[in-house]
C-alpha cells in the first residue's frame, strides 16, 4: 500500500516549534492575575521589559548587540505609558516579563534605539529563540487593548483589568477579552504527480510564491476553511485535510493554522481579483525556491515563516520516504 502525507505524522512531531513567535516558554499564571498584577511585577527587582512605539518593539543596539529587553528605569526618556501597559508572564527564575507602551513616535527616537515591526525579527534573524514568541505576545496584547478603549455596546470609555487580559465599560460595564484571529494556511498536494500548488497575491515581491490562505469564517470548521479557501483562490477542489503546525502571527493578533490539503482536481481557475497567479510546482523546484533568495526568478517564504515549514516538511517527508524504500 502506498503511503501518502495524508497517512502520516512525518518528518516532525510538532512542527510548530519550528516556526518563528513560537517557544514562548512564560508562565502567564492565568488564574491569578489580579488587577494590580502589573505594578507587582513591575517591583520585583529584575524585572524586564519589552517597549513599543505603536507595533514596533524597540531594540537597543550599539555596534554589535541588539536587545529589547530594560529595565524599568531605563525607560525615563522614552515617556513609558504604564497604564496600558500588559503583564506577560514570568521566567522560571520569577522575573516578571512586562509590555510597555511608549509616547514617543518611532521617528523622534535616539540613535541608538531600533524601532522594528515583529515580521523582521526573524526575517533579518535580529531576535531569535523564546523573545520572538514574547513579542508576539505583546503586540497582540498591546494593540487589542489599544483599539478597545471605548465600549461596544454604549460607546462608553473602557478600563483595562487584571494586567491586560480584559476590559470592562465605565458605564454598562460590558466586558471584553483579547482576540486570536484564526488563519489557514494550506499547501495543497497532487499525490498522483508529486506536486504542490502555490499562489502569488497582488501585493507579493516580484517572483514570490507561497501557501494559500485565508481567515476561518464564523460557523466554519479548519478544514471547510482550508477546502473553501483552495477552491475560491485556485478552482481546486480538496478532499483530505491534515493539520500540521500553527504560528502565532503578531500582525497583529491572528494565529496561522498550517494545514495540507489532497487534491481532487487539477485544473486550476483563478478569480483575477483575488490572485495574480497560481500554479503547481514539483518537489525539485518548490526545494530550489527554499534555497532561492528574493534576487530570484522564484523564491518561497524565508525561513520562520509557516510557508515555508509547510512546504520544507513536504520536501522533507518526501525524502525521507525515499531513503526508506
Amino acid at each position: 500500500m502506498t503511503v501518502t502525507l495524508f497517512d502520516t505524522d512525518a518528518p516532525h512531531p510538532e512542527p510548530s516549534t519550528l516556526t518563528a513567535f513560537s517557544g514562548n516558554k512564560l508562565d502567564r499564571r492565568a488564574e491569578y492575575r489580579e488587577d494590580d498584577c502589573v505594578e507587582k511585577a513591575l517591583a520585583v527587582e529584575g524585572a524586564h521589559i519589552l517597549a513599543f512605539t505603536g507595533s514596533r518593539v524597540i531594540l537597543k543596539h550599539d555596534s554589535q548587540i541588539l536587545d529589547p529587553l530594560f529595565s524599568p528605569y531605563e525607560l525615563a526618556e522614552l515617556k513609558p505609558d504604564f497604564d496600558n501597559a500588559v503583564l506577560l508572564g514570568y521566567h522560571e527564575t520569577g522575573e516578571p516579563r512586562i509590555a510597555v507602551p511608549v509616547l514617543i513616535p518611532a521617528e523622534e527616537l535616539a540613535g541608538h534605539y531600533k524601532p522594528t515591526e515583529a515580521r523582521a525579527l526573524f526575517r533579518d534573524q535580529l531576535i531569535e529563540g523564546e523573545l520572538q514568541g514574547e513579542i508576539a505576545q505583546a503586540v497582540a496584547l498591546l494593540n487589542w487593548n489599544a483599539a478597545n478603549r471605548f465600549c461596544g455596546k454604549c460607546g462608553s470609555p473602557t478600563d483595562t483589568r487584571i494586567g491586560g487580559y480584559k476590559r470592562v465599560c465605565t458605564q454598562c460595564q460590558h466586558m471584553t477579552f483579547p482576540r486570536t484571529d484564526p488563519v489557514v494556511i494550506m499547501l495543497t498536494i497532487d499525490t498522483e504527480r508529486d506536486r504542490c500548488l502555490l499562489g502569488r497575491s497582488h501585493h507579493f515581491q516580484e517572483g514570490m510564491y507561497s501557501c494559500l490562505a485565508g481567515f476561518v469564517e464564523p460557523g466554519e470548521t479548519i478544514e471547510d476553511a482550508v477546502r473553501r479557501e483552495t477552491f475560491e483562490e485556485s478552482g481546486i477542489e480538496t478532499g483530505r485535510v491534515r493539520y500540521h503546525a500553527s504560528q502565532p502571527w503578531p500582525m497583529p493578533h491572528s494565529l496561522m493554522i498550517g494545514c495540507y490539503a489532497e487534491a481532487k482536481s487539477t485544473e486550476i481557475r483563478i478569480d483575477p481579483q483575488e490572485m495574480a497567479d497560481v500554479r503547481w510546482f514539483g518537489r525539485a523546484e518548490a526545494a530550489a525556491m527554499l534555497d532561492a533568495g528574493p534576487d530570484a526568478p522564484l523564491f518561497a517564504p524565508v525561513k520562520g515563516a509557516i510557508a515555508h515549514r509547510l512546504l520544507r516538511d513536504w520536501i522533507e517527508w518526501g525524502d525521507e520516504r525515499s531513503s526508506e524504500a
